[in-house]
């Protein structure tokens, strides 16, 4: 055993112009100021005889007048296990990490300048916090550019197809085929960013990075590890490998120059699972079921044309561990980047999202940034902060703080994690053409909100009509932003208070009080809401009861009958309520099924499903309405939207009861009038209706049935079902028990 132990220290990010080392025992103490012995290519060096070493070791560096470290954190320690094992040890400046190697020197050129070089058309070129093309960002000439971002491992590899997956821990390494990275300043000006070009890498090739940390932490050292790049855009089909592979984007031909995203007011959208909503459907191929191809079917033989959304959102895409089932919803993400492999190809995802926007409808993805997969999960314990960390049980790391009610919680306060998430979203918007992302859990609880902002600053910088939804539980103002630009929030009042209405008592500590309703109605505008931009509501989802489901734990309405009218309710009141509109798979046709489930039976022919033949020609009425979708900060202000029927109002309009009403207004055409009438009593009510205007006034939706005017039906004046105003008065009017109508202005008389 040599009979002194060599300290390394690069002096790089610190700057200290003499720089010294102060040395302590386990219990500290430190000693006086050691001075440097010499200088080496890595930096200066300092000789301590180990007979004065007696058991552990704390030392930190330091200018020669300061004393101090220039971090408490920066604090090193080396076990005396392990001062028994090495004699020779080098630090970096800006870690307090202690290697038992020689870690890899830093390049002169940053990590910016170095990935200056041509890319493939329509790839994604990773630059929130700069420009680093981290991931395999194929280029024009032959090869890729291999980046990853690691602020203190020793050396970084990559490997792969390419060099028949050489490596220094492979089974007969051969160090001439080995493809070592280089290291470069990155995030924060600091050396993190590890790049490589390699010549001979190809499309469809797996590659892994093979990260040697080198590095003291408690009584050993940490072991190397091969590991799935956090930027893969796919993985392999062995699921034991979980390979990353090389993938082209550009190899892609689009087809929707022309399309564009809709605006906010115009969505109505439509939850699903890939698997869920294909999964053994007799209308789809075999080969087809669980996959984006069998979306793909879906849309184009037009079923969401007959159903009339405007926007697909998939449930989670991006690769979770689990194996499909009925309760496999995906929200355990193991890695941002990469497309769920289950679902398809990333040209399969191109595909469909490519025919969606032919159809006119926009696609959104769901992004779980709250937590993450715990099973398999190549991002824990990637990068520690700290060499301490490792022995603490629960600590994953850089990209992990703590636990959430689902899992690890994901470290969103932190700079190096949101940009890797900002990342995720651009890539998507980039190289898949997504219209906008759903954020499960948002709450301050679960995720940071100045992350929240700073995303959608990004996000609306690259495309400014991107959509962005939140599910942020119970509601909070302040993700509103300016309003028309802010998160579309899942908008909690609605859901609840429909339930608590639909049950005929309390869900969930909500009563079904009267007074909720003209809120729920008005796009919660008095609880969070500041534009009807803020505001998505539904009444079922995949984490919620379908409606038929909640109310049959109600005995009273344990019945088909009540169970399909309570359905047809709480369709009509999502549709007509002002924010934007949502539903989830499989409400088209008043399933009943438990939440968290993502199968349910589809129809052999739609001609037969009474409930989708009526649910779509009503989603039709408001795609096609400006009455229907009314938006703005305050419509009532506008002179765009009138109470007439509400518990607030005289007694002959409502007073006390779960009756609601209003006249719309969105020109002063008078064909442009509509009246929505809701009744959510369970016994018939009589009101006096203002409808406004004296003349003919047809009934275009009802409970039981819809039929517009043409060309999109038959409606007209010569309808039963007409009402004929002298004075623009309805009186006598009765609603009968959980009823809804839609009436539109049609002629004088």
């Amino acid at each position: 055993m040599p009979d002194n132990i060599i300290l390394h220290f690069d002096n790089i990010t610190t700057g200290f112009k003499e720089p010294v080392l102060f040395v302590g025992g386990e219990k500290v103490t430190f000693s006086n100021p050691i001075e440097a012995t010499e200088k080496d290519n890595f930096g200066i060096t300092f000789t301590l005889p180990r007979a004065q070493i007696n058991s552990a070791m704390q030392f930190h560096f330091a200018d020669k007048d300061q004393q101090q470290p220039k971090e408490e954190n920066l604090i090193r320690y080396v076990s005396e296990s392990v001062i028994d094992q090495y004699s020779e040890f080098w630090c970096r400046s800006w870690n307090a990490f202690v290697y038992t190697t020689e870690p890899t020197c830093i390049q002169d050129i940053p990590a910016q300048d170095a990935v200056e070089m041509d890319f493939v058309d329509g790839v994604y070129v990773s630059d929130v916090g700069g420009r680093f093309a981290l991931g395999a960002t194929k280029t024009q000439d032959n090869g890729v550019l291999f980046g990853v971002f690691h602020p203190h491992a020793a050396s970084v590899y990559v490997t792969g197809d390419f060099n028949d997956w050489q490596h220094p821990d492979c089974e007969n390494p051969n160090p001439d085929k080995f493809c070592k990275m280089t290291l470069h300043r990155g995030y924060f000006d600091a050396p993190n960013i590890w790049l490589l070009h390699v010549d001979n890498a190809e499309v469809g090739q797996g590659y892994k990075f093979y990260v040697e940390y080198m590095s003291v932490t408690g009584d050993g050292v940490m072991d190397s590890r091969l590991i799935a790049d956090p930027y893969t855009r796919f993985l392999g089909s062995d699921y034991e490998r979980n390979d990353s592979l090389i993938v082209d984007p550009s190899a892609f031909e689009w087809h929707d120059a022309e399309y564009k995203t809709p605006d906010v007011h115009d969505l109505i959208i439509y939850e699903l699972h890939v698997n869920g909503f294909t999964h053994n459907h007799p209308d789809i191929d075999e080969a087809h079921q669980g996959k984006y191809e069998g979306i793909i079917d879906r849309i184009e033989a037009g079923y969401f044309d007959k159903l009339g959304m405007t926007c697909l959102y998939l449930m989670p895409i991006s690769e979770a561990p689990t194996p499909q089932a009925q309760d496999a919803l995906g929200y355990n993400t193991a890695l941002f980047m990469s497309v769920e492999r289950d679902f398809g190809t990333p040209d399969d995802l191109r595909r469909m999202v490519d025919t969606a926007h032919q159809h006119d409808l926009a696609v959104i993805v769901d992004q779980v940034f709250n937590h993450s997969a715990n099973s398999w999960n190549p991002l824990w314990r990637f990068i520690l902060d700290h060499p301490d960390e490792l022995q603490k049980d629960g600590e994953g790391g850089l990209y992990f703080s703590g636990q959430s009610p689902w899992g690890n919680r994901v470290s969103t306060e932190r700079t190096e994690t949101q940009n890797m998430l900002i990342d995720a979203c651009k890539l998507y918007l980039v190289e898949y053409h997504i219209d906008g992302f759903r954020f499960d859990a948002t709450h301050t609880n679960y995720i940071d909100h100045a992350f929240m902002h700073r995303l959608a600053d990004e996000l609306q910088a690259l495309k400014p009509d991107v959509i962005l939804i939140a599910e942020n539980l119970p509601n909070q103002a302040d993700l509103n932003r300016n309003g028309y630009d802010g998160y579309a929030q899942w908008c909690d009042p609605f859901h609840d208070t429909i339930k608590a209405l639909l049950r005929e008592g309390v869900f969930e500590n909500t009563k079904p009080d009267s007074h909720r309703v003209g809120d729920m109605f008005y796009f919660s505008k008095s609880v969070f809401a500041a534009h009807t931009n803020n505001a998505i509501n539904y009444c079922e989802s995949h984490d919620e009861h379908s409606v038929a489901h909640e109310v049959s734990f109600v005995e009273s309405l344990n019945n088909p009958a009540a169970k399909d009218r309570k359905a047809r309710l709480g369709y009509f009141a999502t549709m007509l309520a002002l924010g934007q509109p949502m539903i989830y798979m499989g409400q088209e046709f008043g399933t009943e099924r438990s939440r968290n489930l993502t199968y349910f039976d589809f129809p052999e022919k739609l001609d037969g499903a009474g409930f989708f033949q009526w649910a779509s020609r009503l989603t039709n009425l408001r795609k096609r309405y400006p009455a229907l979708k009314l938006h703005g900060f305050n419509p009532i202000e506008d002179g765009q939207f009138h109470w007439i029927l509400g518990a607030w109002l005289g007694e002959r309009n409502g007073h006390g009861k779960r009756v609601i009403g209003w006249r719309s207004t969105p020109t002063n055409e008078a064909t442009d009038q509509m009246v929505i009438l809701v009744n959510f009593e369970n016994h018939p009510v009589e009101v006096d209706i203002r409808f406004g205007l004296p003349g003919i006034w047809l009934r275009l939706a009802s409970i039981n049935l819809v039929n517009d005017i043409a060309p999109m039906g038959n409606n007209s004046i010569e309808d039963e079902s007409a009402l004929r105003l002298d004075d623009g008065t309805s009186y006598k009017y009765v609603l009968p028990d959980s009823s809804a109508f839609i009436y539109k202005w049609e002629s004088g008389l």
